[in-house]
C-alpha cells in the first residue's frame, strides 16, 4: 500500500483539454453553479486520481466541490463521509440537491454505535466524528468489512492528534480507500504537527515517518520541565519547503485571491480597563501562577507540572467572568441599532449566559447554539436566525458552532473570548464571511487588560505566522485595527457581573407571593358568565375528546364560521388580553396548526421579552369581518348557503364550502367569471382556512379518506383555474417545448425536507424540491419543464396538501420511505399499517421484557442471559456448548462466569434482577432482539461483537424499543419534530424555557408575569425561577390517553402540550374518567333509562 502513495500521481494529460469537456459529467444544475476557481479545485484532485487535500479558506465552497470529485467516482462508490455530527444533515442535503438521481434510500446516517444494518445497501455512508470511540467495535469493524472506496473526510483536521482514537480508526480506512478527499480551511490550526496525520492518510510516509517529520519541520527537541523531560514537537522549522511539498497534494484559495467581489472582512480591537472589583478573583490567581513559576526549580516534579496547567486554565476561566458585565454591555449597544444582526463568539458557559442575558434585557429576539443542542436542532436555529428578521443576535460557542455553519444574514461578529490558536478564530468569523454575503463583515475583538486576553492575542499572532508560512507560503498575523479608546470607555465602568449559580439565597422580591396570586384576577371576570354554561365562548378544537351533542354541534358550526371570517381581519388583538386572563377561568384552546404554523398569525411583540406571541384569543375570535358594522353582522350571519356535496351549511359571505371546498355554486363557469377567481396566493389562503376541517376528519379514520378522493376532481378544478390567470401564450409555447405528465408520485426524505419526483409508474425524474420554496414561488430546484401549466399544477396540488399533515404526521410518512400519490392518503396508510398496541401501561419496563424474554426462550427451546451497558462479555460462538434441557438457562455476561438458572428460579428473580436487560437466546445461542424476538446476527457473522451491541436487530427495532420504554429519549424524538410549540395553543413553550433559564433571577419573574405561564400554581411558579427545567413548560402528551389504551405507542399518538393546556386537559380526562366510573356503577345495580331511548 505505501509504495502506490509515495510519488506524487502524475496529472492526466487527458485533463488537461478546456475546462467544459473535462466537467461535461457533471449534472447540469450542478456545472452551472460552479465558480470557475472550483472548476479548477476539481481538475486538481482528478488529476491526482482522486487522492488530495482541498483546503480552501473558509466560506468558498469546498463541500460542492467535494460531491463533484465523488460523482466523478459513482462506479467505483460506496461512498463514506465523515464530518462533524453537527453538520451531518447539512451534507445529506448537500448530496440529494447536488446529485438529484440519488434516491431517499441510498444515503445512510449513522445514529448510533450499533446502527450498522444500512451500511452494506447504501450507496453512501454519512458519519459523525463523535462515534469514533474506543468502545465503539462494531462499528469500526462494519466499517473495515465494507471497504469504502471513495472517502470524503470533511474539516479533517479533527485528524491533527495522533494520539486521538478517531485519527487512529480513520487512518486506515483513508489509506485503504482508492480515492480520499480532505477537506479544511485550517488544515494546521496552529502547528506543522498538524498536518501529520492528513499527510500520512493521504500518502503514507511519504513525508517520512513521524520522528523524520517532527525533526525537520517541528523543530522537535528535548525539554527539561524539573526533571521531567518530553520530546516538544510545538515548533516549527523549514516551512518554505514544507509549503512547496503540501502544493503537490493540496490545493488551497484565499478568498482575496479568487473571490474579489466579495466584501472585506474588518477586524478590529477593542482593549478596554477592567473594574478594580472585577478583576479581583483574576489578580489572586495571577498571583499565585507567578509564585509557582519563580519557585520552579530542578527539583520540579509532574505534580508542578499540573498545578501551572489547572492555573492558567482557572485564568482563562476567570478572565471570561471579570469581562462578562463589560461584554454585556457592549451587545447592549450593539443592540440599540434595530437593524443589526451580528454574531457573538464565546467559550465558557458563564460567557454565554452572560451574552444571552443582554438579549434578554434588551427584549431582543436571539438563537443560542452550545454543547447541548442536539445536531438536528442547531441546523433549526440557523435557519431561523438567517431567515426570521426579528432574530437579532446569535450567541454561540466556538467550538460547538464555529465552523461548517452559514450565517451570512449578519453583518457583524464579535469575540467575547479569545481562543488558544488561530484556526478556531478563523473559522468562527468565516461564518459570516463566506459566498452569499452581501455586505462587508466587522469583526470585533473584546479585550481586557490586565487579563490572559493580551498574551492570547499575542500567543495568536505568534501561531498565525507560523500557519500562514506553512499553508500560504507567506507570513501572516491576525491583522486588527486597534478601536477608538475614547469611544469604548463606557466599558471599563461597567458593573460586576455574577453568575446565576453564585446567587444562592432569594430574596422576597424575586419570588411569588399569595397576595400578588390574588391581585392576579380581573376584576372583569366578574362580571363574565361561567366557562361551564357558556358554550358560545368555547373555541371549536379538532383534538376534543368529548362527543357533541347536536345543540353543541349547531354552536360549534356556528363559531367555526365565525372564525373563518375573522380570517380576512387586518385588525390586530391587544397582547395584555392573552397575559392578564382571570387565572380561574381555563384558557381557551386554540385551533390545531397542521403545518407547524397558520397562515395568517396577527402577533404582537411582547413588551418584555421582544418575541412574538400568537394573539388568537377568545377577543380575536368575535372580531367583526372586514367591511361589516355591528348591524350587518347579524344580517350577514343568518343567511346561508348549503353545499351540493356535503350539505354543509355555509355563511352566504364564503365562496367555498368549509368542509369540503366545493365552490359555492356547481357551474364552475361562475368562479371563473368572478373577479374574485382563486389566484395561487388564494387558493394557498383558501387552503390553509380549510386545513383545520381536514384534520378533524382525518381523525375520523375512513371517512376522511373517502372526502379527499371525492374532493380530488375539484382541487384540480381550482388548480386549473390558477395556473390561468398566467400567460397563456407563453404556457402553450412551454407546453410544445417540455414533457406533459399525467400524473406525479412523491417520496419525502427521511432525513431532509426534500421531496422526490417520481412518474405515475414510479419511476424516478431524479429531480427533487423543498415544499417551503414552492410555497414561496421559488423554484430554482425543478427543471423549466415543471414551469409548464399541467406540471406545475401536480407540484402545487402536492404541496397545498401536504401542508395540512402535521409536522408528526409528515415526519411519520418520510421515516416510511414510500412512494405515493397524495401524502394524506399516504399517511392514513402508514397509520393502518402500524400495528396497533393497546396497553394501559405508560412505558415497557425491564420486568415486561424478562417475561418476554423467558416466554420466547421456553417456546424455542433456548436460553436467557442477562446484558447490561458496562459487560464486557461478547457474544459467545453457536458452537458454544448448550445444555438441551427443557427450560431455559439465564446466562449473566458481566465479564465474570456466567452462572446458571432454570426457567423456574430465573422467573422468581425476574423482580431482582440487577441493572441490565434479559434477553432471549435461541436454540443454536443467538441472541434475539428485545423488540420484535427476531436474531440480532446473521447466520455466517462473525460474533465477536460486545453482548451490549447484540441488543437489537436493527435501527427501527431500537428506535421504537426507545420510545416505547424511555421517557427521556420519547421527549427528544418529540422535540425534533414539533420543537416544543404546544400543539393546542401554537405558542412556543420551549423559547419561554430557553428565555427564563438563561434570564438572571432578578428578570424571571417579570418574565413569567407577562407570560400565559402566570396561570400556574404559586408553588411551581417559584419552582420555576429557583430552578427552571425543560419539564416545567411542556410535556409529551397521548392523543390517546393512557388509560383508554394509548400506552407504550409510537410517535403518531403523542404530540407537545404546554404545560397549561396539559394541566386543562389532564383535569378534563380526569372528569371523564369519574364519569366514567360512574356510568359503570350505574349500569352494575341498575338499569340505565337512556336506553329506553334508544332506536334499536
Amino acid at each position: 500500500m505505501t509504495s502506490t502513495f509515495q510519488e506524487t500521481p502524475t496529472p492526466d494529460a487527458s485533463l488537461s483539454e478546456n475546462v467544459d469537456a473535462k466537467l461535461s459529467f457533471l449534472p447540469e444544475r450542478m456545472r452551472k453553479k460552479l465558480l470557475p476557481f472550483q472548476e479548477k479545485g476539481i481538475i486538481f484532485a482528478l488529476q491526482r486520481s482522486g487522492r488530495c487535500m482541498i483546503a480552501d479558506e473558509m466560506g468558498l465552497g469546498k463541500t460542492i466541490q467535494a460531491i463533484a470529485i465523488s460523482y466523478y467516482y459513482i462506479k467505483e462508490w460506496p461512498l463514506l463521509i465523515v464530518v462533524p455530527s453537527s453538520l451531518r444533515y447539512p451534507w445529506v442535503d448537500e448530496m440529494e440537491k447536488w446529485i438529484p438521481e440519488l434516491s431517499p434510500d441510498d444515503i445512510s446516517i449513522i445514529q448510533n454505535k450499533t446502527d450498522t444494518t444500512r451500511i452494506p445497501t447504501s450507496k453512501v455512508t454519512i458519519l459523525g466524528y463523535g462515534l469514533l470511540t474506543s468502545d465503539a467495535q462494531t462499528l469500526v469493524d462494519t466499517l473495515y468489512r465494507q471497504n469504502f472506496r471513495v472517502v470524503v473526510i470533511d474539516e479533517s483536521h479533527y485528524m491533527k492528534s495522533r494520539n486521538a482514537t478517531r485519527s487512529k480508526i480513520l487512518l486506515p480506512i483513508v489509506q485503504k480507500a482508492v480515492r480520499a478527499i480532505l477537506l479544511t480551511g485550517t488544515p494546521a490550526l496552529g502547528r506543522p504537527e498538524e498536518l501529520f496525520m492528513q499527510i500520512e492518510a493521504l500518502f503514507p510516509r511519504r513525508f517520512g515517518t513521524w520522528s523524520e517529520y517532527a525533526k525537520k519541520y517541528c523543530n522537535a527537541r528535548v525539554r527539561f520541565f524539573g526533571k521531567r523531560t518530553q520530546w516538544d514537537c510545538r515548533g516549527a522549522s523549514n516551512l518554505e519547503e514544507l509549503h512547496q511539498l503540501l502544493s503537490e497534494i493540496m490545493i488551497r484559495r484565499l478568498k482575496n485571491d479568487v473571490l474579489t467581489q466579495l466584501p472585506p472582512k474588518v477586524r478590529q480591537r477593542i482593549p478596554f480597563d477592567l473594574p478594580q472589583a472585577a478583576a479581583k478573583d483574576l489578580n489572586t490567581t495571577f498571583a499565585q501562577w507567578e509564585k509557582l513559576m519563580r519557585s520552579l526549580n530542578s527539583d520540579a516534579t509532574e505534580s508542578h507540572f499540573a498545578e501551572v496547567m489547572s492555573l492558567i486554565t482557572r485564568m482563562y476561566k476567570e478572565t471570561a467572568i471579570a469581562k462578562a458585565g463589560a461584554v454585556k454591555d457592549y451587545i447592549k449597544m450593539m443592540l440599540e441599532n434595530d437593524k443589526l444582526k451580528f454574531l457573538v463568539f464565546a467559550h465558557h458557559l458563564n460567557m454565554l449566559q452572560a451574552c444571552t442575558e443582554a438579549a434578554i434585557e434588551s427584549k431582543a429576539r436571539y438563537i443560542r447554539i452550545d454543547g447541548s443542542v442536539p445536531s438536528a436542532e442547531r441546523i433549526h436555529l440557523v435557519n431561523q436566525f438567517q431567515k426570521d428578521p426579528d432574530t437579532r443576535v446569535a450567541i454561540l460557542s466556538i467550538q460547538a458552532a464555529g465552523q461548517g455553519l452559514t450565517f451570512t444574514a449578519a453583518t457583524h461578529v464579535v469575540f467575547a473570548e479569545l481562543y488558544w490558536d488561530p484556526g478556531h478564530i478563523k473559522q468562527a468569523e468565516d461564518r459570516a464571511h463566506r459566498i452569499g454575503q452581501c455586505s462587508s463583515v466587522n469583526v470585533h475583538f473584546l479585550i481586557a487588560k490586565g487579563t490572559l486576553d493580551p498574551l492570547m492575542w499575542a500567543m495568536l499572532n505568534r501561531k498565525a505566522k507560523v500557519t500562514g508560512s506553512t499553508l500560504n507560503g507567506k507570513k501572516e498575523k491576525m491583522q486588527a485595527e486597534e478601536g477608538d479608546k475614547d469611544k469604548w470607555d463606557f466599558l471599563s465602568f461597567a458593573e460586576t457581573w455574577t453568575p446565576n449559580e453564585s446567587l444562592e439565597d432569594f430574596k422576597n422580591e424575586l419570588l411569588f407571593t399569595h397576595f400578588e396570586k390574588e391581585r392576579q384576577h380581573d376584576i372583569r371576570s366578574f362580571f363574565s358568565p361561567k366557562s361551564s354554561t357558556e358554550k358560545k365562548r368555547k373555541v371549536f378544537s379538532c383534538n376534543d375528546p368529548l362527543n357533541l351533542d347536536s345543540d353543541s354541534l349547531e354552536v360549534v358550526k356556528e363559531d367555526a364560521e365565525k372564525s373563518n371570517e375573522n380570517l380576512d381581519c387586518t385588525g390586530r388583538s391587544d397582547v395584555d388580553s392573552i397575559f392578564r386572563k382571570n387565572t380561574d377561568e381555563p384558557e381557551a384552546k386554540r385551533s390545531r396548526s397542521l403545518s407547524g404554523s397558520t397562515s395568517v398569525r396577527f402577533s404582537k411583540k411582547n413588551s418584555l421579552t421582544g418575541k412574538k406571541t400568537p394573539c388568537f384569543t377568545e377577543k380575536n375570535n368575535q372580531a367583526l369581518p372586514c367591511g361589516l358594522n355591528p348591524s350587518s353582522k347579524n344580517m350577514a350571519l343568518d343567511k346561508v348557503w348549503h353545499c351540493n356535496v356535503c350539505t354543509y351549511s355555509n355563511n352566504e359571505l364564503l365562496p367555498y364550502c368549509e368542509m369540503c371546498n366545493c365552490p359555492q355554486n356547481s357551474n364552475v363557469k361562475r368562479n371563473r367569471e368572478s373577479p374574485a377567481s382563486q389566484t395561487e396566493e388564494d387558493v394557498s389562503k383558501d387552503s390553509d382556512r380549510t386545513g383545520e376541517k381536514a384534520a378533524c376528519s382525518e381523525e375520523d379514520g375512513g371517512d376522511f379518506v373517502e372526502t379527499v378522493t371525492q374532493q380530488s376532481d375539484k382541487i384540480s378544478e381550482l388548480e386549473a383555474i390558477e395556473t390561468e390567470n398566467q400567460s397563456e401564450k407563453c404556457e402553450e409555447d412551454k407546453s410544445n417545448m417540455f414533457p406533459e405528465y399525467d400524473g406525479l408520485m412523491f417520496c419525502a426524505s427521511r432525513n431532509t425536507d426534500r421531496i422526490h419526483l417520481y412518474t405515475k409508474d414510479g419511476e424516478p425524474l431524479n429531480h427533487n424540491f423543498i415544499p417551503l420554496d414552492i410555497q414561496l414561488d421559488n423554484w430554482e430546484d425543478l427543471p423549466e419543464a415543471f414551469q409548464q401549466k399541467r406540471n406545475r399544477s401536480l407540484i402545487l396540488r402536492f404541496v397545498k396538501e401536504w401542508s395540512h399533515l402535521t409536522a408528526m404526521k409528515q415526519k411519520i410518512v418520510r421515516k416510511s420511505g414510500q412512494i405515493f400519490y397524495s401524502p394524506i392518503l399516504a399517511a392514513e396508510e402508514v397509520s393502518k399499517k402500524q400495528s396497533v398496541v393497546s396497553s394501559t401501561k405508560r412505558y415497557v419496563t425491564k420486568e415486561d421484557v424478562a417475561a418476554a424474554s423467558l416466554s420466547k426462550a421456553n417456546s424455542s427451546g433456548g436460553s436467557v442471559r442477562l446484558i447490561s451497558k458496562d459487560s464486557r462479555g461478547c457474544l459467545k460462538n453457536k458452537d458454544a456448548s448448550i445444555e438441551q434441557t427443557g427450560s431455559p438457562k439465564l446466562v449473566v455476561e458481566n465479564g465474570k462466569a456466567p452462572s446458571i438458572l432454570h426457567s423456574d428460579q430465573a422467573e422468581e428473580d425476574i423482580s431482582s434482577l440487577p441493572k441490565g436487560y434479559l434477553q432471549a437466546l435461541d436454540s443454536q445461542g443467538t441472541p434475539l432482539c428485545l423488540s420484535c424476538q427476531q436474531p440480532t446476527v446473521q447466520p455466517g457473522q462473525d460474533c465477536l461483537a460486545p453482548a451490549w451491541d447484540t441488543r437489537f436487530c436493527s435501527h427501527t427495532c431500537q428506535e421504537d424499543f426507545s420510545i416505547r420504554s424511555s421517557q427521556s429519549y420519547l421527549r427528544t424524538r418529540v422535540f425534533e419534530i414539533e420543537h416544543g410549540v404546544c400543539q393546542f395553543c401554537n405558542r412556543n413553550a420551549q423559547e419561554l424555557y430557553l428565555s427564563i433559564r438563561d434570564a438572571p433571577k432578578s428578570q424571571r419573574k417579570k418574565l413569567l408575569e407577562s407570560s400565559w405561564m402566570s396561570h400556574l400554581p404559586l408553588g411551581q411558579l417559584n419552582e420555576i425561577i429557583t430552578n427552571p427545567t425543560e419539564g416545567q413548560f411542556w410535556q409529551v402528551d397521548h392523543i390517546k390517553p393512557v388509560y383508554s389504551g394509548g400506552g407504550q405507542c409510537s410517535l403518531e399518538n403523542l404530540q407537545t402540550l404546554c404545560t397549561v393546556c396539559h394541566k386543562e386537559r389532564t383535569a378534563k380526562q380526569a372528569k371523564e374518567r369519574s364519569q366514567m366510573k360512574r356510568r359503570s356503577l350505574a349500569t352494575k345495580y341498575g338499569c340505565d333509562i337512556t336506553k329506553f331511548f334508544v332506536k334499536m
